[in-house]
């Protein structure tokens, strides 16, 4: 029995003919063409299928670039490719009507190299002098095309739709790129692919492993452990009920610590791609205040559950109520529900020599090194490191001065803070 893939196809009409006819080869692939050429037409059609579809394809690089900027299809997005006979075949055709050299001839779509490519494959030396290789607007490309040949450097252009519709409409002698079946046949292959490994993951078990600090909320001196004992009680009847949302089953762990077991699948859905805590309706306020997780994802019940635990160490590092993830790569992402999240491996060979040297931590070395990620830079002060790594700005200056002693990092710069305050400094970070 075949898994049947639902798949959007959107861009042009006149390329859906040839790129169902290489779709109806394949029965395990159920395609819904949706024409779209401007960020209007995903706006009026697109919202209605966003739940109904897995899989997106769009007719051309054109047509991608505009669903990229649309930003609201998380599935998977794919696009034809221009390349070889597409690219070549078209090019012959304005060379054989137009009469005209391959340097009277302005291009998009692809990069310089790949239209070069294909002429090589044509038998054409001559390089192509006007070539747009960026995705830049619509109607930046038009303007592009029809500024060369008003000015009288080019004779013809070679575009995608609708950017060939418009520039005949403006008398440029225009061409339109359609794609190949080879180019489809290898599109679809990797849109297969990608469904099975995300179909892998989904089933993969994923094990929570949840604390619960019964004590959050009693005033002190005011309770007994028959009111610890009833709390206990409530919370678990809770739990049930978020264990049976997430199609998993439970089992005490000892005293406050639960672990609960489903699919990696199940725990993504809930947690947006593990974003977020997930909504337990059942809790109020205090009741997640009081939860700490773990979640581990492996290949087995037994992988998982170590991973769970490492997660459960990280989370209960930053504190309570902290969600943290542990992956079958190793890697660790979270805070969930944080605004600033950090992914990060605690397995790293250079790291460890790092760690010999400075004492810190393989784990704090990879949050240190996930932060100058997300920073997009190698400089940082000890308030912007505490921020990503959820750590005191004192244990944020302790790890930079120790760094720099040790020479993996460097004061490079001096700030001085808003409010009152000494001025802060800027380390440049190396070695990493």
């Amino acid at each position: 029995m075949f898994l049947k893939i639902r798949l959007g196809l959107l861009g042009a009409a006149d390329s859906f003919k040839i790129i169902q006819s290489v779709i109806s080869k394949y029965p395990e692939i159920i395609c819904t063409p949706i024409e779209c050429i401007t960020e209007e037409d995903l706006n009026n059609k697109v919202p209605p299928l966003l739940e109904e579809v897995d899989m997106w394809l769009c007719t051309g690089p054109i047509t991608y670039k505009i669903v990229q900027e649309w930003k609201r299809i998380e599935a998977p997005v794919f696009y034809v490719t221009y390349t070889g006979s597409t690219l070549y075949k078209t090019v012959l055709q304005v060379l054989y009507e137009q009469k005209i050299e391959v340097d009277k001839i302005s291009f998009d779509s692809c990069d310089g190299s790949m239209w070069e490519q294909a002429l090589q494959e044509a038998g054409i030396k001559i390089k192509p002098r006007f070539v747009e290789s960026e995705m830049i607007s619509l109607e930046g490309l038009v303007q592009y095309h029809f500024e060369l040949w008003k000015s009288g450097k080019t004779k013809a252009a070679i575009t995608g739709h609708p950017i060939h519709h418009e520039l005949l409409r403006l008398g440029v002698p225009a061409y339109r790129t359609l794609p190949s079946t080879m180019a489809v046949e290898a599109v679809l292959t990797n849109i297969l692919r990608t469904y099975e490994m995300l179909h892998f993951k989904a089933t993969q078990i994923a094990v929570q492993i949840i604390e619960i600090d019964s004590f959050v909320g009693l005033v002190k001196d005011t309770f007994s452990t028959d009111d610890i004992f009833r709390i206990e009680i409530k919370y678990m009847e809770k739990l049930l009920s978020y264990t049976k949302k997430v199609h998993g089953s439970i089992k005490p762990s000892g005293l406050g610590r639960y672990v609960i077991f489903t699919t990696r699948g199940l725990l993504q859905d809930i947690t947006g791609n593990f974003s977020r805590v997930p909504d337990i309706h059942e809790f109020d306020q205090d009741s997640k205040e009081a939860v700490t997780c773990g979640i581990g994802i492996g290949q087995t019940v037994y992988d998982a559950e170590i991973n769970a635990g490492n997660a459960l160490l990280h989370a209960k590092e930053c504190g309570k109520s902290t969600w943290m993830v542990c992956f079958d790569d190793k890697k660790i992402a979270g805070p969930l529900g944080k605004p600033e999240q950090l992914t990060y491996s605690y397995t790293s060979e250079q790291l460890e020599l790092v760690s010999q040297q400075t004492s810190l931590s393989v784990i704090t070395l990879n949050k240190l090194k996930s932060s100058l990620k997300k920073l997009s830079s190698d400089e940082l002060n000890a308030n912007e490191l505490a921020n990503y790594m959820q750590i005191s700005p004192r244990s944020a200056r302790r790890i930079l001065t120790v760094l720099e002693e040790k020479g993996f990092a460097k004061v490079v710069a001096e700030e001085k803070p808003h409010t009152r305050g000494r001025p802060r400094k800027i380390y440049r970070v190396s070695h990493f």
